[in-house]
């Protein structure tokens, strides 16, 4: 009787357990980023009443041990790492995991872990949780390529921040030059180039028809009377179409430009900058209508930090209002061999325990980290419906085991009522 006395306390304390981890999921069913909890049993050891024997030859069988289990208690409250679903919330700072991985964050002394992606700025530009710790990731070099050797740091995002022009140094064309052009005629392209003031200046390229696959050229622009002026500008080579270089036919050598050398005397706000790059690698010379155009130019005017957006391998690009895109930093992503293994530090954190393994930061989408989408928020794993079922096994087994002990409760009675 004490045997099942004891077992049944055991069983309710399991089953309040149990009912004590479905309950904080059922709380966090809104949480972004949480993972539910799980309780698992086992059984505890079992008094041996009588030990196995072996068979004996040409007797009797052998019989199996007798054994009476003393209860059970909790093996392990795990922490289920799946998926949860993405929420789109259209705020430029909302970020979601979608695969393996976690944010880290920090204090400067200690490190934590989340995949609650509501982030924010302070006033300081620095990109911080809900808690006020710091999002680590990595920056940019000089170059405006992810620095990686520097490794991760807090991330920095100069809301409201000011980048200066650029003036034009490449003009990219593209398109056909028609073959049967009569000599002495001429097709023009009319483009536009940023001075380093921030200034837009249009310019014109003349092709004049010399004879059969030959073209010259002029380069022109518009003055302060509106009207076009030249500027000298010289090719990489003759613009010839015949295959004497080794080109295909009808096309000019890869690489060919014609390069305004001094745009100085394009105006005073061109100063002494840089060689304007007219690239006609693209230009071909067929038998059909002449389309050359630009495809693209570089350059632009001063702007203003205005938006952002992240892409999917964590790249936080920042939209100017000069319709200018930079990358401002990447969001670094950290897995670990047993993320089941975290402890749980409150607000939506973990840390690192004996058996987690160490972290291992790197970029999204590369050594199992999963990508990142922008603008989103990953939801709570929980499933309702899956918690309110094994809330009503719970509650069932924990009235079992109060049934036990009031039924060894009243045997117990009956054998003190033997001797009256």
């Amino acid at each position: 009787m004490i045997r099942s006395l004891y077992s049944g306390i055991g069983g309710m304390n399991n089953f309040q357990t149990k009912l004590d981890v479905i309950g904080n999921n059922i709380s966090n069913v809104n949480t972004f980023g949480f993972k539910k909890g799980r309780v698992t049993f086992n059984d505890l050891v079992s008094q041996q009443l009588a030990g196995a024997s072996s068979p004996q030859e040409g007797e009797r069988g052998g019989t199996n041990p007798r054994q009476v289990g003393l209860g059970g208690s909790t093996a392990s409250i795990d922490n289920i790492q799946t998926q949860g679903s993405l929420q789109n919330t259209g705020r430029d700072l909302d970020m979601a995991i979608s695969g393996d991985g976690f944010f880290q964050v920090g204090d400067g002394e200690q490190d934590y872990y989340t995949r609650a992606g509501n982030f924010y700025l302070d006033e300081n530009g620095m990109l911080v949780n809900s808690e006020g710790l710091r999002v680590q990731g990595f920056g940019v070099d000089g170059d405006g390529a992810v620095d990686e050797a520097a490794g991760v740091g807090d991330l920095f995002i100069p809301a409201g921040e000011q980048v200066n022009p650029e003036s034009t140094t490449d003009v990219n064309l593209r398109g056909n030059l028609n073959s049967g052009t009569d000599d002495g005629d001429n097709r023009s392209v009319r483009f536009f180039a940023t001075d380093p003031l921030g200034g837009e200046q249009e310019l014109r390229l003349q092709l004049t028809k010399d004879a059969e696959n030959e073209w010259s050229h002029q380069t022109q622009f518009l003055d302060g009377n509106g009207d076009w002026a030249d500027i000298g500008s010289t090719a990489s080579a003759d613009i010839n179409f015949d295959t004497d270089d080794g080109s295909s036919l009808g096309r000019l050598p890869e690489g060919f430009t014609i390069s305004i050398d001094d745009p100085g005397g394009l105006g005073d706000q061109w100063g002494d900058a840089a060689p304007i790059a007219l690239n006609m690698g693209s230009v071909t010379q067929f038998n059909s209508p002449s389309t050359v155009e630009v495809s693209s130019r570089n350059g632009s005017s001063d702007g203003t930090l205005e938006s952002y957006t992240v892409s999917e391998t964590g790249e936080i690009n920042g939209v100017f209002s000069n319709g200018e895109v930079r990358l401002l930093g990447q969001i670094a992503l950290v897995n670990f061999n047993n993320p089941s293994g975290l402890s749980k530090a409150g607000s939506n954190l973990y840390e690192v325990s004996n058996n987690s393994g160490e972290p291992q930061v790197g970029f999204p989408g590369v050594g199992g980290r999963g990508n990142l989408t922008g603008s989103t928020l990953e939801m709570s794993n929980v499933d309702l419906a899956e918690e309110f079922a094994e809330m009503i096994v719970s509650q069932r087994g924990f009235q079992a085991n109060t049934r036990m002990i009031t039924t060894s409760d009243e045997i117990l009675q009956e054998l003190i009522n033997l001797k009256r």
